[in-house]
């Protein structure tokens, strides 16, 4: 009896580590560490919280200009995202710091090749990623590796509808989640290798 107790303990205690592990595992994806910069990147994906936390960091003086990635291939109804985020940027008070990157890569890997190309005209040296929250952590081991002749830092764009560190009381959360550490596992295991 007491062989089987032992048993019933070990599992309880594997499942308390494993469960308060698990709770952090939002809190783990999300790096929020803005560092001062030549230019601001801001990662093609969400276009609302985003170049808005860019902005924001723009007007701080974190960096002298800032650029935001625009997939070609999207349009919204009849109109090209390039199109609108360009007619964004020019009515912006800030429109002569910042400009729309094109990007034709379908992931944060392939991203990181089109924001090479917008970076060597600008002579910078320290690049500030502006991604939603979720995405900070891949992003910046993404592009640390893929660009290693520029120092990067991160600042997350929060977004509350679609992530929260409590991710076990929402689904949208839950979801959110489980993706970015599907992704940032395929990064590690495959993409990072190639």
């Amino acid at each position: 009896m007491p062989f089987v107790r032992l048993h019933i303990v070990s599992f309880l205690v594997v499942v308390a580590i494993v469960a308060a592990l698990a709770s952090q595992a939002a809190r783990f994806l999300v790096v929020d560490e803005p560092g001062t910069s030549d230019v601001i990147v801001v990662l093609a994906g969400e276009t609302k919280v985003r170049p808005a936390r860019a902005l924001e960091l723009l007007r701080q003086g974190v960096a002298p200009r800032a650029f935001l990635d625009v997939q070609t291939r999207d349009v919204i109804y009849d109109q090209h995202l390039i199109d609108l985020a360009r007619k964004y940027v020019n009515g912006l008070p800030e429109a002569n710091r910042v400009s729309v990157c094109p990007v034709v890569g379908f992931s944060t890997n392939a991203e990181a090749s089109d924001v090479s190309r917008c970076l060597q005209p600008l002579d910078a040296h320290r690049v500030l990623i502006v991604t939603s929250d979720f995405h900070t952590r891949r992003a910046l081991l993404i592009f640390r590796h893929r660009l290693p002749q520029y120092q990067f830092s991160v600042a997350a764009a929060r977004g509350p509808v679609t992530f929260g560190d409590a991710w076990w009381t929402n689904r949208e959360w839950a979801k959110t989640t489980l993706d970015e550490w599907l992704k940032m596992l395929w990064w590690e295991a495959v993409d990072r290798w190639r």
